[in-house]
């Protein structure tokens, strides 16, 4: 029997069987830490994040239109919940505490190539923490949820110009920072 589509589980969910939630937890939570992790910059506040958008979302199930995929709207459910973070608690900033998930190297590295793909990434993670946070949750979307511009508008309930705007910004600024680096 093949396991359940999204879909199934979302309507079984909305019935109140709390492990049929538990499978969407389990499938969409590395995808929702992600972009928590993105946005907010710090491992532990992603987390906690995380945890309120399944929380937010399991509370708004019967709003979600289940003839629709499940995983781009936990995700921006994740983002507009970071988005409200970000903009109540001023810039962000990354801490020298946050523990990395990748690994240093990988066997057919160099330790001079290993060293470099850490210090790019880090120079990533510090650009896109710099960025204004509505330039951040562009790219997030667009880039990292692979959300077209329509959707984007959709889901930060901008006009399709200024996501275009907002972008075209973000990827500017993105490639100052990062032009040392390159």
């Amino acid at each position: 029997m093949p396991p359940p589509t999204d879909r199934d589980l979302v309507m079984s969910a909305r019935r109140g069987e709390v492990e049929a939630y538990g499978e969407l937890v389990r499938r969409y939570q590395t995808a929702v830490f992600n972009a928590c992790y993105r946005l907010l910059g710090n491992r532990h506040e992603a987390e906690d994040l995380a945890q309120e958008a399944f929380i937010r979302a399991y509370e708004r199930l019967d709003t979600f239109d289940a003839d629709r995929p499940f995983g781009p709207w936990i995700r921006r459910v994740a983002v507009n919940l970071g988005l409200n973070r970000l903009q109540s608690a001023g810039p962000p900033g990354f801490s020298l505490d946050d523990e990395r998930d990748e690994p240093l190297s990988t066997p057919e590295e160099s330790p001079e190539a290993a060293r470099e793909h850490a210090e790019r990434a880090e120079a990533l993670r510090a650009a896109l923490a710099s960025l204004p946070s509505h330039y951040r949750a562009v790219v997030e979307l667009r880039h990292f949820q692979e959300l077209s511009y329509s959707e984007i508008a959709a889901a930060l309930r901008l006009p399709l110009s200024d996501v275009k705007s907002h972008l075209f910004r973000a990827r500017k600024l993105l490639a100052e920072k990062l032009r040392p680096h390159v």
